[in-house]
């Protein structure tokens, strides 16, 4: 069984409340699906600079009720959050980053052993195919070279059956996996369970390339 991040002990990350993983939790276990939306709502809007009359207006909800879904006093249907994700031109899943917390990463920083925890498109990304080798014992072998400049949006967020492999050559960058968040410099490496929500979600130090390995199910 895994054990769950100790905090205080930070060996990689230089952030704050890191742990010695370098995985930074953002809930814990109490945070249930609508409080954990409505945070996701008020940081996606306050970092748009929207208030909630502005993004009442785009999505034709009512200021009340999107008050209501940040406060988390009530929930929401799937089409009202696909509004306000359109409204924010961010991927409906980026609202709920936070929720998966039943998966498995292991984070190895450069120089070091891996290290395991529990954690629950393009849009400016550059891809460059290294390969693609299908074996008929199961799914296709993909590695990626992704490079991530000024135009790369941050908040797209993927899910895709299998594990992922990434390993960062140049750049820093946070990148998040279900609840948790690494600091990943050169020589860092994370592998996931891609059935979290993952994803880079802050752009520190350009230009960021890393290498991400995964399985082609199609």
């Amino acid at each position: 069984m895994l054990s769950n991040p100790k905090r205080g002990e930070a060996s990689g990350p230089e952030d704050a409340g890191a742990d010695e993983q370098g995985a930074t939790p953002e809930h814990g276990g109490a945070e249930n699906l609508e409080r954990v939306i409505g945070q996701r709502l008020r940081e996606y809007r306050t970092a748009a600079s929207m208030t909630a009359a502005d993004l009442a207006g785009l999505t034709g909800l009512s200021r009340a009720m999107i008050s209501r879904i940040e406060s988390a006093t009530t929930s929401c249907s799937l089409t009202t959050l696909q509004k306000l994700a359109d409204g924010l031109n961010i991927p409906v899943t980026a609202l709920f980053r936070g929720v998966d917390t039943d998966r498995e990463a292991i984070y190895t920083p450069s120089g070091h052993g891996a290290i395991t925890v529990r954690t629950g498109t393009t849009h400016g990304h550059e891809y460059a195919s290294l390969g693609h080798l299908r074996s008929s014992a199961g799914p296709a072998l993909e590695p990626t070279l992704v490079t991530l400049n000024e135009a790369s949006m941050v908040f797209p967020l993927f899910q895709h059956p299998g594990p992922e492999f990434l390993y960062m050559l140049e750049g820093l960058m946070i990148y998040g996996h279900g609840a948790y968040e690494y600091r990943l410099a050169p020589g860092d490496s994370l592998l996931i369970d891609g059935e979290g929500p993952h994803g880079p979600l802050k752009l520190l130090e350009l230009p960021i390339r890393f290498l991400a390995v995964s399985q082609d199910y199609s």
